[in-house]
């Protein structure tokens, strides 16, 4: 059964890289980027391995945890683990659920977050090559530790898939699921000082790993430490925590998984009550019509909600990365790029209803205005509110100007570039039903691919905006603060006006075959 899934795995992704073009450029951007993260771990670890014990152990454990925490907690932060072989596909079948599991955890490492994981595992087992006794401990250790990522993973996300089918509970979910990672920030702050001074960081690395070293995440890794400074007693009891919490882990994920392909999940919201809502209150346009179904979704859809929940996310994150003073004022800049790139996925959004634009018919134009102009009244007032805020807090009012021109500018020019790439790319996403921490198949390539794409066009046309205000802010003039607050909305709502003209002609264009596209994801 392993072996089967695991050839399943392979023919759907050959077959996908077959029929699109994006999944190719998305594997090649994937596998690019996989290699530059192995040519700098590869050195690092043989750097390491002539350190001594100490540092070895300390290193290895919060970096192998953080390798860990991060696959429990990116799927319920980002684009969620792999659904090719989507447990639900297997529900009746009559095959042993401790078989389907072995396959799912195997397969599960076909790919490249699998395979990068896998060689990071092994160069950071291969850390302790010099010391024999601590080699035979770190090679079981990282197949544990390589378990402990998948299994862990998947038991988290099956666990959670019926609470979060609740609406309000995934809207709190988007906003939960990722405080852990900003706590990651002190840790890696200490790793990053371990590197230019060793004694002022130290002390907090060692107590770090010390406490990691017992939980779940850091168990494995801490074995090998523990053996190499001649504590057999010790590593023994590392390895032990390390193996029960991966059969708790396998427990839990054979429960949930039980219960799901019993009773799958699914959105338990009542059923909204009818009327006109957002309909009643706009003009009866087309224009007024989809501004109004737009609104619909910023209101109901939890997928809308969640780009509204980074807010207060970035500004924990740069809370916690020690950003402050001057640094704090580009959270409005940051924010305002977030939420105009929320729109870049709208038409995958619509799902098999975006049948309505392609019938009506519905120039591309009205259609980019109006998903533009809905997105801009609901989180406009957000990217301002942080933009004020955040000069109030840092005490300096008199960079107002400044850094709301740069954020007025910035949202709208990723409003624009949103408005061109939604109505270019379309990708699978989560629907109504499923679970809610996965990635349908396909989606991850694309998505990767339309995002750097995306985003390096957005960075380098509000690169104008940012220097004048960088400028502005960094020299203390306020001249030119006000001469950001002219550029910044002039700039941005000009890119705005092209982007809904670029991407209406494509619309125009492309809206059947988005719409076969979109179909064919169902």
């Amino acid at each position: 059964m392993v072996a089967h899934l695991v050839a399943l795995k392979l023919t759907l992704l050959r077959n996908g890289l077959r029929r699109s073009t994006w999944q190719v450029v998305g594997l090649a951007f994937g596998a690019f980027y996989g290699l530059g993260i192995l040519a700098v771990v590869a050195p690092s670890a043989v750097a390491l391995s002539m350190q001594d014990i100490a540092l070895q152990r300390d290193l290895t454990v919060l970096l192998g945890g953080l390798l860990v925490l991060g696959w429990w907690v990116v799927p319920l932060a980002a684009f969620g683990v792999d659904a090719t072989l989507d447990p639900m596909r297997f529900a009746t079948f009559a095959i042993p659920r401790r078989s389907l599991i072995a396959g799912l955890s195997v397969a599960a490492l076909v790919g490249i977050p699998g395979v990068v994981t896998a060689f990071v595992v092994l160069a950071l087992s291969g850390v302790w090559w010099r010391t024999p006794a601590a080699l035979a401990v770190a090679v079981p250790a990282a197949v544990i530790s390589l378990a402990l990522c998948v299994v862990g993973s998947r038991a988290i996300t099956t666990l959670l898939a019926r609470v979060v089918a609740r609406r309000r509970v995934r809207e709190l979910t988007a906003v939960v699921a990722v405080l852990p990672v900003m706590f990651l920030g002190p840790i890696m702050s200490g790793v990053g000082e371990a590197g230019v001074s060793l004694s002022a960081s130290g002390g907090v690395m060692t107590r770090a790993a010390d406490v990691v070293g017992w939980t779940p995440v850091g168990a494995p890794w801490a074995a090998a430490g523990e053996a190499a400074a001649g504590r057999p007693g010790s590593a023994a009891l590392h390895l032990l925590v390390a193996v029960g919490s991966l059969v708790v882990l396998a427990l839990v994920w054979d429960r949930a998984l039980g219960h799901a392909l019993v009773h799958p999940a699914h959105d338990t919201v009542a059923g909204h009550k009818r009327g006109t809502g957002m309909f009643g209150r706009l003009p009866a346009t087309p224009l007024g019509a989809v501004v109004a179904r737009c609104l619909t979704y910023w209101v109901r859809d939890p997928r809308y909600a969640a780009s509204v929940a980074t807010v207060p996310l970035v500004l924990v994150a740069l809370w916690f990365a020690g950003i402050d003073g001057s640094g704090l004022l580009l959270a409005g800049p940051f924010v305002a790029f977030l939420l105009g790139w929320s729109i870049s996925a709208d038409v995958a959004f619509d799902g098999t209803a975006f049948w309505t634009h392609v019938a009506a018919p519905l120039p591309g134009r009205t259609d980019r205005w109006g998903r533009a102009l809905a997105a801009l009244l609901v989180v406009g007032p957000a990217a301002l509110a942080v933009a004020v805020g955040s000069t109030l807090v840092v005490g300096r009012p008199e960079s107002l100007p400044a850094v709301l021109g740069a954020t007025t500018g910035i949202l709208l020019t990723a409003l624009g570039g949103s408005s061109v790439t939604s109505a270019m790319v379309v990708y699978p996403v989560q629907e109504p039903g499923q679970n809610p921490f996965s990635t349908r198949q396909g989606a991850s390539m694309a998505a990767f691919t339309s995002q750097l794409a995306g985003w390096s066009a957005i960075a380098v046309l509000s690169a104008p905006t940012m220097v004048l205000g960088g400028f502005a802010v960094l020299r203390d003039m306020p001249a030119l603060g006000w001469a950001t607050l002219v550029l910044g909305p002039a700039l941005g709502a000009t890119l705005l006006v092209v982007g809904v003209r670029v991407g209406g002609r494509a619309l125009d264009r492309n809206a059947p075959d988005l719409l076969t596209r979109v179909r064919s994801f169902t």
